[in-house]
């Protein structure tokens, strides 16, 4: 048999003014679109938007 989907999949977060990228998790129920949050970049030094990526 087939196993199911789980409920928490693996995201990369990318900020909008650098390269720079976080991996984290989401739990797909809860936040069914792209989520978007504000991050320490360390090649800037200061905090940005980072936004989901696939």
């Amino acid at each position: 048999m087939a196993k199911k989907k789980g409920a928490r999949i693996h995201i990369r977060l990318k900020s909008t003014e650098s390269g720079h990228f976080y991996l984290t998790e989401k739990n797909r129920k809860n936040d069914p679109s792209r989520i978007e949050l504000r991050r320490y970049d360390p090649f800037l030094r200061k905090h940005v938007a980072y936004k989901e990526e696939k």
